[in-house]
């Protein structure tokens, strides 16, 4: 395993997630979703502002105009940029007693793809949905915490992990319809000795699939083959999600998780639910932006 991230902020975060690099205004916005907070950091001023919302928020994406497409317990709504809940896109079609929206991202022609979470932890309730302007579609279903949203360069393959069974998938994508289709197997995880899985996602220019193992420690880099490549230690037991940014789109960003750790963990870990970075030998790709009429 090769020497990999540092510490860029130890913000003590619950469950820090989904970094997302605004190349507009080159900043990193990223949530604590159990404290029901957007953050914006400048990593040129050192400067951190955090943004609350209503509910716990699960995912976001850029929206064109500004502010946001953010998925909350409730459901899919646009936010403004200090936060406030402007429009409801969408309810959460399942139980919201046990579920909520948990990682999405942009589609390469601005629509929203994003999964929820069975806080159940065992019925399999959560799905993966796509948001455009004919409303929301179901892509997949039978899930346990859906994540790891992302796609190729050319758009025509999306990503996807349902983190509790350890699977790693990819789908034939239609940029044009988004619609997802042919669900095959990328790669799995975990042993009797590793319980590392697949949390959030990246790829980068080359159509390498980076992500972070919860519970492993550690981010990997596969092949479009699924062939691992590379793995980078994280300073803590539970990074969450993986993303390119900076003004080249070569410093990787990746979230941590706090929340739910034991004191034994902690101790080991004291940087847990920090944030952290790492300069690649790669570049990302800037995200789209979301657009409510595509």
């Amino acid at each position: 395993m090769q020497t990999g991230f540092e510490l860029v902020l130890d913000l003590k975060a619950s469950l820090g997630e989904c970094p997302l690099w605004s190349v507009a205004e080159q900043v990193l916005y990223f949530l604590d979703i159990k404290r029901c907070w957007i953050h914006r950091f400048d990593p040129e001023s050192g400067g951190l502002k955090t943004i609350e919302l209503p509910e716990e928020v699960g995912c976001i994406g850029l929206a064109a105009g500004g502010g946001f497409i953010a998925g909350l317990r409730s459901g899919l709504w646009l936010v403004g940029t200090n936060g406030t809940l402007l429009r409801k896109l969408a309810d959460n079609p399942e139980d919201q007693a046990s579920s909520r929206f948990n990682d999405g991202m942009v589609d390469p022609k601005g629509r929203f793809v994003a999964g929820t979470v069975d806080e159940t932890r065992e019925k399999g309730n959560a799905g993966l949905y796509r948001f455009d302007r004919n409303g929301l579609a179901q892509l997949a279903d039978g899930l346990l915490t859906s994540n790891g949203v992302a796609f190729s360069p050319d758009g025509q393959r999306l990503y996807h992990a349902d983190t509790l069974r350890y699977a790693l998938y990819t789908y034939d994508y239609a940029p044009v319809t988004g619609t997802a289709s042919n669900r095959r197997a990328f790669a799995r995880f975990g042993s009797d000795t590793d319980k590392g899985r697949p949390d959030g996602g990246a790829v980068d220019v080359d159509g390498c699939y980076w992500t972070a193992l919860f519970e492993g420690g550690r981010v990997q880099r596969y092949s479009a083959d699924g062939i691992l490549l590379a793995e980078y230690s994280v300073p803590a037991k539970c990074p969450t999600m993986v993303t390119f940014g900076g003004s080249d789109m070569r410093t990787l960003y990746c979230t941590s998780a706090s929340v739910g750790r034991s004191a034994d963990e902690l101790a080991a870990f004291p940087l847990s639910g920090a944030l952290f970075a790492m300069r690649a030998d790669v570049a990302g790709l800037p995200k789209p932006l979301f657009n409510p009429e595509a």
